[in-house]
């Protein structure tokens, strides 16, 4: 009898350790940017929620892609755009007010990316010209429903998730928050603090961004499942800050068959223990 007793409480640690180490259930949808590549055909069949896709200046354009998206039951989770921050002021690159009318209707976060021949990367010296245009721009954007998200990205004057926490406290708007961008923050040197700064952006976090990724090194966008960098520390941080908004999969630059790169990225995803559209 005791054997049996042993044997049972032998199989019950057992599980509890599989359960522990298994991976969570993610709640998010999984989209992939368009950077990754692929036909929306493509995307669909391997289960991706959608695409988050580039404003190029043609809110037409914009129209037509998310027309193309939910005829097959997809949406856009985001558009890439971009914006420049000199002395003379802050300047969307396009043409805002038609990119809100193509939007307005279809909960497309408007990711704002900003570069800067006058300010350097996070100098908070452009904030008293950027935080009034930004606000104006938030408040365009929530008169058509429609949010705002600073996009980090290495190099430009916005390059560091902390910088869009610090423009979001600023502009003081609901539909104005930030993107977590695994790679760019790696690459500037923030692997580390990544937990930190995910707690930090929680009350601003409107979408992130993942990727295949080396902790150090120059390969920092990979299909996801590669590189050395474990991408659960963000997903398990994700899950304790109780982010349930969308994730996009990056893969700007990756070389090499689209279909196998997609694929091998979802099943990291699901993997991971998120779910496909399916």
């Amino acid at each position: 009898m005791k054997c049996i007793h042993r044997f049972a409480l032998s199989l019950l640690f057992a599980f509890a350790a599989v359960c522990a180490n298994a991976a969570p259930a993610m709640p998010n949808r999984f989209f992939a940017m368009d950077t990754a590549g692929g036909s929306l055909d493509l995307l669909k069949e391997l289960g991706y929620a959608g695409q988050a896709d580039t404003f190029r200046g043609n809110a037409d354009d914009a129209a037509r892609q998310i027309a193309e998206l939910e005829k097959r039951g997809m949406t856009m989770c985001a558009i890439y755009a971009g914006a420049k921050l000199n002395k003379d002021g802050f300047h969307f690159g396009g043409d805002f007010a038609g990119l809100l009318a193509a939007l307005k209707g279809h909960d497309v976060l408007i990711w704002i990316h900003t570069g800067s021949k006058d300010f350097r990367p996070s100098s908070e010296d452009g904030d008293a010209i950027a935080v009034p245009a930004l606000q104006q721009l938030a408040d365009q954007a929530a008169a058509a429903s429609l949010r705002i998200a600073i996009y980090p990205h290495r190099d430009m004057w916005t390059e560091r998730v902390q910088d869009g926490i610090r423009l979001a406290e600023k502009v003081n708007r609901k539909n104005f928050g930030v993107t977590f961008n695994l790679c760019h923050c790696l690459s500037v040197g923030d692997g580390e603090k990544i937990p930190q700064l995910l707690e930090q952006a929680r009350p601003h976090l409107f979408m992130v961004t993942i990727n295949g990724a080396d902790a150090t090194g120059a390969k920092y966008i990979q299909p996801l499942g590669s590189g050395t960098y474990d991408p659960g520390i963000v997903l398990r941080k994700l899950q304790q800050i109780a982010y349930t908004g969308p994730v996009a999969f990056q893969g700007f630059g990756i070389g090499g068959d689209r279909r196998e790169i997609l694929t091998k990225s979802m099943q990291a995803w699901q993997t991971l223990g998120g779910q496909t559209a399916k």
